[in-house]
């Protein structure tokens, strides 16, 4: 685990060193992504609430090779990850109610 309302930049050399945590959700952004900039205060928001995953951010310019090996063709994308296994992504704004619900369903597995 991160730490609580901690949300980390990873970049390629720590992916997955990150994805060996139980629960992970990685937001894929950039810094020109307007609805980027809109979804990270609702990010920090779920992180503040639920301390039982770890919320990281990735910058997919500064990444670009583990982004695209990743499938990650629209940002922001989010991709939940339980033992460095995909188990759901959003692609576009998601809306914070939205996000916790999706992810209490592996939360409270």
């Amino acid at each position: 685990m991160i730490g609580k309302a901690e949300i980390i930049d990873v970049n390629t050399p720590t992916w997955e060193q990150v994805l060996q945590c139980k629960l992970v959700l990685v937001d894929f952004w950039a810094p020109w992504c307007h609805p980027c900039k809109v979804q990270e205060p609702i990010i920090k928001e779920l992180a503040m609430e639920i301390d039982v995953v770890s919320f990281v951010k990735m910058n997919i310019d500064d990444n670009r090779y583990l982004s695209q090996k990743l499938g990650i063709r629209n940002i922001p994308t989010l991709v939940l990850y339980d033992n460095m296994i995909e188990m759901e992504r959003f692609v576009g704004l998601q809306s914070k109610d939205f996000l916790r619900k999706s992810i209490n369903k592996y939360v409270n597995k």
